[in-house]
C-alpha cells in the first residue's frame, strides 16, 4: 500500500546584484547601465532599502545572454 504525499515544493532562490557585481557581470559602468535603464533596454533594479538597490541575477544573466544572442545572429 502507497501512501499519499504531498507534492514537494522546490524553492527557488533568487540572488540580487549590486552595481559592483552588474559592472563586473555585463563589462558596462554605471552610466552606461543607468543610460540603457532610462531607455528601457536594461534590467530595472529592486529597491531594497530606500538607499540600495540590487539587480536580480536571473535578469541580468538573461540580459546578457539575448546580447549574445544578437551579435551572434548579426554576426551569421
Amino acid at each position: 500500500m502507497q501512501e499519499a504525499t504531498a507534492p514537494q515544493h522546490q524553492v527557488q532562490r533568487e540572488s540580487l546584484l549590486r552595481l559592483d557585481q552588474v559592472e563586473a557581470i555585463t563589462g558596462l559602468k554605471k552610466s552606461s547601465i543607468y543610460n540603457l535603464m532610462k531607455a528601457g533596454k536594461f534590467v530595472q533594479p529592486v529597491r531594497i532599502t530606500s538607499r540600495c538597490t540590487a539587480w536580480p541575477a536571473s535578469q541580468v544573466e538573461a540580459w546578457v545572454q539575448s546580447r549574445i544572442a544578437e551579435a551572434a545572429g548579426k554576426a551569421a
